[in-house]
């Protein structure tokens, strides 16, 4: 078992998981059902689970629960997108959560993720 907290992948994906939070705060309230609550839960989602894989035993589950993070965040890449096309997001603010997503999905693929964790 490994602390969570340790791990930069989950520090990075936190940091996102606050900054989409914020963005998605000032969409309108007929979407706070929608797309507002989809972008919250699979942005969530990805540090939710990589918090989860670092709590059971054995690299094979870590690396499981690595895998369910970066399709969340493939989900959260769709939603941004949605968001930017509906006018929902700002396209300068879109650029950079999409990248922050980009990167935190490529930290959680690698097979080191586990092995970056700041001591």
């Amino acid at each position: 078992m490994k602390d969570f907290h340790e791990l930069k992948v989950w520090q990075k994906a936190h940091h996102l998981t606050l900054a989409v939070c914020q963005i998605a705060a000032g969409f309108p309230r007929e979407e706070l059902y929608g797309l507002t609550a989809q972008i919250r839960r699979s942005c969530s989602a990805i540090s939710a689970n990589l918090a989860e894989g670092c709590g059971l035993n054995g690299d094979a589950e870590f690396a499981r629960f690595c895998s369910i993070a970066m399709g969340s965040a493939s989900e959260l890449e769709y939603h941004l997108l949605l968001a930017r096309d509906l006018k929902l997001i700002k396209p300068s603010d879109y650029v950079e959560v999409a990248q922050r997503t980009i990167e935190v999905k490529t930290h959680a693929h690698s097979p080191h993720s586990k092995l970056n964790a700041e001591r």
